[in-house]
């Protein structure tokens, strides 16, 4: 393992600080619009390649998460499926369909916000990308914002429930 100065560590935070804001910024957009709120960025150097948000809901499409999004826009800018040199900055820790798309895309790191123990495979209920068979493991970071990003899903989830309980509420006269 190689050496990183404490400059050079400093320098990746504070970097992957700045995305996961923007990331974050893309996930305000699905709320918005009713979606739960999560948003991605792929970066290639300090170039921003594309950005998603979440959008399964109003587009009918159980794939269109945020990675998925983010994932066929670069694509598009790219002129290639294969991105070994980006990285993908999500707010939520990806789920296996995001990282099976993410493996074939060969994305060279991944950072994401907040921890998902439901779905979330990049050590929360498994770690796919540590699975030795499989052909490409991306570099994982976690936990970046972590705190702002489950804020941010804890309140739309906390306001969808507020909504469905005004609207069971029996008519007062």
């Amino acid at each position: 393992m190689r050496n990183i100065s404490k400059k050079s560590l400093e320098a990746r935070e504070t970097r992957d600080l700045y995305f996961m804001a923007l990331a974050r910024a893309a996930a305000r957009q699905a709320h918005s619009i009713g979606e739960v709120p999560v948003g991605a960025v792929i970066v290639r150097g300090d170039k921003i390649i594309a950005q998603g948000f979440n959008q399964p809901i109003s587009t009918h499409d159980p794939s269109a998460h945020a990675e998925i999004v983010a994932l066929r826009a670069s694509g598009q800018v790219l002129s290639n499926y294969r991105m070994p040199d980006c990285e993908l900055y999500v707010t939520l820790e990806p789920c296996l369909m995001c990282a099976g798309a993410i493996m074939h895309a060969r994305i060279a790191r991944v950072v994401f916000g907040a921890y998902d123990q439901k779905t979330g495979v990049c050590g929360s209920i498994l770690d796919v990308f540590a699975q030795p068979r499989l052909n490409h493991h991306s570099s994982i970071a976690g936990g970046i914002l972590a705190d702002e990003c489950s804020h941010d899903l804890s309140q739309f989830f906390g306001q969808r429930r507020q909504l469905l309980h005004a609207l069971c509420l029996p008519e007062v006269l």
